[in-house]
């Protein structure tokens, strides 16, 4: 399926640069890269919102430790690691 797109000036400038540059052969390899980009960065923000749900899920049921006693014990773990160079 074709499609036009107008990306304005600025854009338009960018991608006539890298063409002409020969970083790219085309208008369409460029768009089709920023294309993929962004499924990128969308897979990538919806396995942060997967994190984030199964984070307030877990303080919801009561799965969370405070603070102190997680930082007591990252310490204690990092000074015996430092005493046995490991």
């Amino acid at each position: 399926m074709a499609s036009s797109v107008d990306l304005g000036g600025n854009l338009e400038d960018v991608v006539t640069q890298l063409v002409k540059s020969g970083r790219y052969n085309s208008r369409s390899e460029i768009l089709r890269e920023g294309v993929r980009l962004v499924q990128e960065r969308e897979a990538k923000l919806a396995a942060l919102d997967a994190s984030i749900r199964r984070g307030l899920e877990d303080a919801d049921a009561g799965r969370v430790h405070d603070l102190k006693s997680v930082a007591d014990r990252l310490d204690a773990k990092y000074a015996a690691m430092a005493k046995t160079g490991s």
